[in-house]
């Protein structure tokens, strides 16, 4: 899922949400939200978690949510119940660099029930909620922590989403530390098709991109090459590794011997390396699976499936019946949640 504000799948795929009974709905759950008590502490917590073990972010009964496990959290550090406002929801699956949330705390003592003291520091939020997430699974932790004003609302504050999506091309299996983190493609993608030329104006970026893999150890080869560099600086500082082509890290797949089919960089036991891409997509919001079914379009321009003729006329039919097979949960990550912070 893509974090959107909506709950129910609309029949449109490429508008941001317009104003609906949710949007009532969503100013109804604003206006509770809002502490009217002096003494209670609003923080705004960032926090980042593997999607794989969550059956999404939102509250469910009888489900393991990262909402649910946040506020369990917070329960046990401050020793009294608390509920999470989540700035975007996303699905089971769906993983988070930073997904952002506001929580109310009145900290009351507890050696001397009754009396309220002054509010936690951030950093010590971030330490105690954090102590107790890994006694948990260890698959979600808390980045940052900022005392915001009462009225400030994770979601409704937000001006900017960015969303990243995770694709890795090649027939080689995917490696162990990749499963479920990305959408392993068999097929060659072809890049220069992907490039999105898009005619959407409801989103600020959509862009792809072949990145290096993740994760990225460096070969021999390219080790050689670095050394090769920093000798010919004549200086003896030590210097960040210099950046390859793309070629010389991507495409050693390709590079094969006629003589016994194998790559001229294979070594035994070292595993061949799958090209990766990123598709970045970054608006004010976004669509119940948006994200995910623009990937899979684009996916199929990159194999060849869809032609630039077939997306306008996806574009234009504005169904999610007319898109391509959605892009599964794994590839996607939320990257960031903007605000204009006070």
């Amino acid at each position: 899922m893509t974090g959107s504000p909506t709950e129910s799948r609309p029949s449109k795929i490429l508008k941001t949400q317009g104003h609906t009974d949710q949007d009532k709905e969503d100013k109804q759950l604003q206006d509770l939200s809002m502490s009217k008590n002096p003494r209670i502490q609003r923080y705004l917590v960032a926090i980042e978690y593997i999607g794989t073990r969550f059956s999404g972010s939102q509250q469910q009964p009888n489900c393991r949510t990262v909402v649910g496990v946040l506020e369990e959290a917070f329960h046990k550090f401050i020793g009294q119940p608390v509920s999470i406002f989540c700035s975007s929801r996303t699905d089971a699956g769906v993983h988070a660099l930073s997904n952002v949330c506001h929580v109310d705390v009145e900290r009351i003592s507890k050696r001397k029930p009754g009396e309220v003291l002054p509010p936690h520091e951030p950093s010590v939020v971030r330490r105690a909620v954090n102590h107790f997430l890994q006694k948990n699974e260890g698959d979600i932790s808390v980045i940052d922590v900022r005392c915001v004003p009462n009225d400030f609302h994770a979601r409704f504050k937000a001006q900017e989403r960015t969303y990243f999506y995770r694709l890795v091309s090649g027939s080689e299996p995917l490696s162990t530390f990749e499963k479920e983190r990305a959408w392993h493609v068999p097929e060659k993608l072809d890049l220069n098709a992907m490039q999105a030329n898009s005619p959407i104006r409801t989103l600020d970026e959509l862009h792809v991109c072949e990145v290096r893999a993740t994760p990225y150890f460096p070969s021999i080869t390219e080790r050689e090459q670095n050394n090769s560099s920093l000798k010919d600086s004549h200086t003896c500082s030590v210097k960040p590794d210099v950046e390859l082509p793309i070629n010389s890290f991507s495409n050693t797949n390709d590079m094969v011997d006629t003589n016994n089919g194998k790559s001229n960089l294979e070594e035994f036991g070292i595993r061949r390396r799958h090209r990766s891409y990123v598709v970045t997509a970054r608006a004010r919001s976004f669509l119940y699976h948006q994200v995910r079914l623009l990937v899979g379009v684009l996916k199929c321009v990159g194999t060849g499936e869809l032609t630039t003729s077939d997306v306008e006329r996806i574009l234009n039919a504005k169904t999610v019946t007319a898109a391509s097979p959605m892009a599964p949960a794994c590839g996607l990550y939320l990257g960031r949640v903007k605000y204009d912070l006070p």
